[in-house]
């Protein structure tokens, strides 16, 4: 059997890339390792301690308006799905992180404080205890 004719197929893969779409897709791999990035290190200053919720803050807003440009290029560029798809999940763990670092602030001295008794928790029942001074300082709306 003959091998098929690619004279259809796989013609534009087999172009060579220009200079500028070179640079342009290296420009969008970049922006989209440095929104990974980004997006990682919010989440996990969020995990350091709550002194440290305006950092946090800051590299969540960072991480959407980087996600939100890789989005953009990835769509007008017709960039590779996997930059498309990271964008977008990417992008999703951002609107959570929004979520976590605003209810966060808004209880900001109960978290603070939760974290302090936490620390110095060595037993499971002290642990307990720390969980249950938490649920009782909060609003009883949310109780």
């Amino acid at each position: 059997m003959n091998p098929p004719n690619d004279s259809d197929t796989g013609q534009r893969s087999q172009q060579p890339l220009s200079d500028a779409a070179k640079d342009s897709l290296v420009k969008t791999h970049n922006l989209f390792r440095t929104f990974i990035v980004v997006v990682l290190g919010s989440f996990f200053v969020y995990q350091l301690d709550i002194d440290y919720l305006w950092l946090s803050a800051i590299l969540t807003a960072a991480s959407i308006v980087l996600g939100i440009m890789v989005l953009v290029r990835a769509v007008k560029l017709k960039e590779s799905r996997l930059v498309l798809i990271g964008a977008i999940c990417g992008l999703v763990v951002a609107a959570v992180q929004v979520l976590l670092v605003v209810s966060s602030a808004l209880f900001f001295s109960q978290v603070r404080d939760y974290q302090q008794c936490a620390r110095q928790a060595l037993t499971q029942q002290a642990a307990s205890q720390c969980r249950t001074q938490l649920e009782k300082s909060m609003p009883v709306q949310l109780r």
